[in-house]
């Protein structure tokens, strides 16, 4: 039996032939050129939201080197010029006092009975005569001072400098300078010392000589001997 001829079928899947699409930029100003593909120019230091390259931020320029030197040269000349015009700025006490100048000053018979002048300052002042009774001047430096004559009676001169001061003459009974120092040429001739404290005050060997010969009494806030403070043989 012959065989019949077959007869093709139509195929399912036909293929559709490719187009190739050529994608041409648009021009500037066409109207199919989509709004995000626009650089939107905005006001300086802001964003409009639409831009691709947002601009960078300004910062001022970095200061010059010598600039902050001149500037600092400036006041450090400014400060000088004040400290040598006016005594008053430069040199100025500590303490409560410090209201009042009271370092490089003639207070030659000045009243400071009674007053707190805890580390007052009276650096190469002149203070003949002047009256410290009972003051509290624990601190205080009188260096380079001139006390000649003062009166420093029941004063608490704890830790005070006389280094190089003039105490001659001067009236320090019952006084007490524990740890005061008084190196250099500080001289206490011709004062009154009956009772003074001189613990652990670094006197030169003719200083204490000196004052052993005419030391007595007691301290009578520290009830120590003035003789035994000033190690006296």
């Amino acid at each position: 039996m012959p065989m019949a001829a077959l007869t093709p079928l139509p195929s399912i899947f036909t293929p559709t032939p490719k187009r190739c699409r050529l994608s041409v930029a648009p021009r500037l100003g066409s109207k199919s050129q989509r709004p995000s593909d626009h650089y939107v120019r905005s006001p300086p230091g802001r964003s409009s939201g639409h831009e691709k390259n947002p601009p960078l931020p300004v910062h001022p320029p970095p200061p010059v080197l010598g600039e902050g030197l001149g500037k600092a040269s400036a006041v450090a000349l400014l400060a000088a010029s004040l400290f040598l015009a006016d005594p008053a700025v430069a040199f100025k006490g500590g303490g409560p006092y410090g209201a009042e100048v009271t370092r490089g000053q003639d207070l030659s018979g000045k009243d400071f009975s009674g007053k707190t002048l805890v580390n007052q300052d009276f650096k190469t002042s002149i203070l003949r005569q002047a009256n410290f009774r009972g003051a509290s001047l624990i601190g205080a430096s009188f260096f380079d001072a001139d006390l000649t004559g003062a009166d420093l009676s029941d004063a608490d001169l704890r830790g005070a400098d006389f280094s190089l001061a003039n105490v001659t003459k001067a009236n320090l009974r019952n006084a007490n300078l524990e740890g005061a120092l008084a190196t250099g040429n500080t001289s206490f001739k011709g004062s009154v010392i009956d009772g003074a404290d001189f613990t652990d005050v670094p006197l030169r060997d003719d200083q204490r000589e000196y004052l052993c010969k005419v030391a007595d009494g007691v301290n009578p806030t520290t009830g120590n001997a003035t003789r035994d403070t000033l190690l006296c043989s």
